[in-house]
């Protein structure tokens, strides 16, 4: 495996998650009420997202592996397969914003050292996700990036029209969203 930290960041990119243009939205996008932060950790896979310019290398096997560090942040590490068959990856931290079962976090990729400047941290806004957290959708308030996240690489048609109709409800444009391919 070939490691690159890229603009790839599969999910967050700090700088990316907020520079986007603010766009006429129905209503302000809220996060889910609560998230247990352990339960959420592990592998998820990229089921869709909206196309961005940091993960343009990606052809297919998109996923983020999270895990609790001793200071309450989390290890973040995203890696997706690229068109020589090569695997990229990008390693990150992110922190929760507010209380403990907060959804709102932030995401940084940029060395430890920036991590006092504010434009390095990206919001990672956790706004569906299922009673037995497998099946997730992480945005941003613009919703200028939207991803939709599994703990398998395969989703039940059924559950995903569902999320998508939640999604829609939300003000997402969901004919943007790119399946990810799953090798």
């Amino acid at each position: 495996m070939r490691l690159r930290i890229t603009l790839f960041a599969a999910f967050f990119w700090p700088a990316f998650l907020q520079a986007g243009e603010e766009h006429a939205q129905p209503v302000p996008l809220a996060a889910v009420a609560s998230l247990d932060v352990p339960r959420y950790m592990g592998t998820w896979y990229e089921i869709a997202k909206y196309p961005n310019r940091f993960q343009k290398e990606c052809v297919a096997d998109t996923r983020a592996e999270y895990a609790l560090m001793t200071d309450r942040r989390v290890r973040v590490i995203n890696r997706c397969r690229v068109e020589s068959g090569q695997v990229d990856e990008a390693q990150g931290v992110a922190r929760q914003i507010g209380s403990s079962n907060s959804p709102k976090l932030e995401v940084r990729f940029a060395p430890a050292w920036l991590s006092f400047i504010p434009a390095v941290w990206g919001r990672y806004w956790v706004i569906d996700i299922d009673e037995g957290y497998e099946l997730a959708a992480v945005s941003e308030p613009t919703r200028e990036y939207l991803w939709v996240l599994s703990r398998v690489p395969q989703v039940d048609a059924r559950r995903y029209a569902s999320l998508l109709a939640r999604l829609a409800a939300l003000g997402f444009e969901i004919d943007k969203l790119e399946l990810t391919l799953q090798r």
